[in-house]
């Protein structure tokens, strides 16, 4: 999740070497026999670092750039965009990296809606690069990647010990050009090879309708078509991006009228499912729709509490409310389907979330280079804390694997509605 205010001995000394390469003097390095001459820039230490030895490293440095057998692989911008990472990555945090001037290039274009790729958020889960959720009509989904595949291989090259950035950065291509995911599925044991062709991705985060349960389709229940004459409204959000709270208002302005002038109207249903996440504040956006007052979320940043409360005047605080999630719902998701359930605003519907519960702060750094730090965690409104553990559905339903055509969670949550 990121806020708009702005997931060895050997690795850490590496690592801190950042912190003086953010200072603000320039100096000169010479090392006998060794050429060229290095001219390091901003070299004194920020405040509150008061002493650190870095002999080894600069060891390091000299012996790959006069030893290794392949000099053009030596690149200094790289060398130090990998002790960058080699710094991040010794928190042990999957949600924090750093991204060189390409991937942050690239993650803003996601959150702006449009890039090109194959359409799936990626984490790292034990090691693993794991998909969190593919992305609505992606290349990804049509292909049949899941939310929950573990991707072992790129175009045949392992991804043991690859970080984040270099997972996105193999993935990531130009429209029309194929790549290979070598995936494990959730619950299975055997890999797969899926041929992805990426396409340019545009990100079309909300949409929804009005419909006579009669018109619903995935609903099989002959129950519910006898109760056919009913509607409900039906909400789905994919994704929290630059452009979700203006889609947001233009739609739900337009279903609201649709509501006054359904007869039977029994509620709407927020679809959640695979939706990765996004800003903080979106999240408290979106839950003010259905939410009259209180706490939507706390940030927890060293041992100081903060809530978020509701932010605006929603049209639908008084509608009946289904919410469906599932192992692709993450972060600010899960904001606000924790805080509808707290509030008892809203029933929870199909499989548990994916328990994220942190929040972090995107940086530029310069030269188009970015950080995304965890900066602090979130608690639901009742003070629950979700991470790694999810949010359990009220009613848990498992997807049909054996008929595509059936959604299940969403059958239960029309049934939930006309009851």
């Amino acid at each position: 999740m990121k806020v708009k205010s702005f997931q060895l001995i050997l690795v850490i000394i590496i690592s801190l070497l950042v912190g003086y390469y953010f200072g603000i003097n320039k100096v000169t390095f010479d090392w006998n026999h060794y050429d060229p001459q290095i001219n390091v820039i901003n070299k004194e230490p920020p405040a509150g670092v008061k002493s650190i030895d870095f002999s080894m490293f600069w060891t390091v440095w000299q012996q790959i750039n006069s030893s290794y057998y392949d000099k053009k692989a030596v690149d200094p911008t790289k060398l130090l965009d990998g002790a960058i990472s080699g710094m991040i990555s010794s928190l042990n945090d999957p949600f924090s990296m750093f991204l060189p001037p390409t991937q942050n290039a690239n993650f803003k274009s996601i959150m702006a809606g449009q890039f090109d790729g194959i359409g799936a958020e990626l984490s790292m889960i034990n090691k693993n690069i794991v998909v969190v959720a593919p992305l609505d009509g992606s290349p990804a989904e049509k292909a049949g990647i899941k939310a929950g595949d573990i991707i072992v291989k790129v175009d045949g090259q392992d991804t043991l010990g690859w970080n984040l950035g270099q997972a996105v950065s193999k993935i990531r291509g130009p429209k029309g050009k194929a790549v290979v995911l070598t995936v494990i599925h959730k619950g299975s044991q055997k890999p797969v090879n899926i041929k992805i062709v990426r396409d340019t991705i545009t990100v079309k985060t909300v949409s929804g309708w009005v419909k006579k349960v009669k018109d619903i389709s995935g609903i099989q229940s002959s129950k519910l078509k006898a109760q056919g004459q009913d509607s409900v409204a039906y909400i789905r959000l994919s994704q929290f991006g630059d452009q979700t709270n203006k889609d947001w208002i233009s739609l739900v302005d337009k279903l609201d009228l649709q509501i006054k002038n359904s007869k039977n109207f029994k509620g709407v249903i927020l679809d959640l499912r695979n939706n990765p996440g996004g800003y903080l504040t979106d999240a408290t956006f979106i839950a003010s729709e259905f939410i009259k007052s209180g706490v939507v979320v706390s940030e927890e940043k060293g041992g100081e509490k903060t809530n978020l409360y509701v932010s605006r005047k929603g049209l639908l605080t008084n509608v009946p409310l289904v919410v469906l999630i599932n192992g692709g719902s993450a972060s600010a998701s899960e904001i606000v389907a924790g805080a509808l359930r707290d509030h008892k605003r809203a029933v929870l519907v199909g499989e548990k979330s994916f328990g994220k519960g942190t929040v972090q702060e995107a940086e530029d750094l310069g030269n188009g280079a970015g950080l995304h730090l965890t900066i602090a965690k979130w608690l639901t409104p009742d003070g629950t804390w979700v991470n790694k553990k999810g949010l359990t559905p009220d009613f848990t339903v498992a997807v049909d694997t054996k008929n595509p055509l059936h959604d299940a969670q969403l059958e239960k949550a029309v049934e939930i509605l006309v009851k």
